[in-house]
């Protein structure tokens, strides 16, 4: 049977979290540094565990008043630390509530600078491995990317993720946030790239070409417009397709 999992970045503040969570299953959960607090966090976890939601945190750049989109240029000690920090934070809440910590996902510029440069990579992999319980943590990663490659060069599990709410390039990243079109909105369209994604591993780009994009785990973001709608469609659509939908689990 095709399976996969949907997952969703919450905890930023956007006010959908509560609308998103029964539709997914996995919430990667902002831990504090690029947006949230100890009380998104705690929330967000509560709402996870009342919908058997599987727990990942979302560590991105310390920088709240850019919402962690835009690069900083900061040590490789200060980055690892950062990720470990945000990390342990979000554990230490799910921890006091019974819960765990399933996987890690970067957020934002983090995220996109990592699925190229490897010195990125790497020092989120090390702040991974240095947070409590990190060895055991799956690492969410563009397929392909030097994220991906250097996650299973650390000894760590991955999982390779798209997204049915944004266009890709015919290189295979997202397409920039900045530019037309960047974001898929359209409930329908985003079913379209859920399913292409998940029963063909392709996914068409901005010229319109169709490239080869196999995934294990697929994400809409909280903070795009009709989140919750878009959220909705593709759980039914996965369902009516005969997709389990389901945490990932390598």
């Amino acid at each position: 049977m095709t399976k996969v999992d949907l997952s969703s970045d919450l905890g930023e503040g956007a006010g959908t979290d509560m609308a998103i969570m029964p539709f997914i299953t996995s919430a990667n959960i902002a831990c504090g540094e690029h947006a949230g607090n100890d009380n998104t966090m705690r929330s967000a976890v509560e709402l996870a565990m009342k919908q058997g939601v599987a727990i990942g945190a979302h560590p991105g750049y310390p920088d709240r008043e850019r919402f962690g989109r835009v690069a900083l240029d900061i040590p490789a000690s200060e980055l690892i630390e950062s990720v470990r920090r945000q990390i342990d934070a979000l554990t230490g809440i799910a921890s006091r509530l019974g819960a765990r910590v399933t996987h890690v996902k970067a957020h934002g510029a983090l995220y996109n600078q990592a699925e190229r440069d490897i010195g990125i990579a790497r020092s989120i992999l090390l702040g991974i491995q240095r947070a409590s319980g990190g060895r055991d943590l799956l690492v969410f990663a563009p397929p392909g990317s030097a994220m991906w490659q250097e996650t299973k060069a650390f000894g760590l599990r991955g999982a390779r993720e798209g997204f049915v709410d944004r266009a890709y390039e015919p290189d295979g990243t997202l397409r920039p946030r900045a530019l037309r079109d960047a974001l898929i909105t359209e409930p329908g369209i985003a079913i379209g790239q859920a399913l292409s994604l998940v029963r063909d591993g392709r996914v068409k780009t901005s010229d319109g070409s169709v490239i080869a994009l196999e995934v294990d785990t697929i994400c809409v973001h909280g903070d795009t417009p009709g989140a919750a709608e878009i959220a909705k469609a593709v759980r039914e659509a996965l369902n009516a397709a005969k997709v389990k939908v389901a945490p990932f689990r390598p």
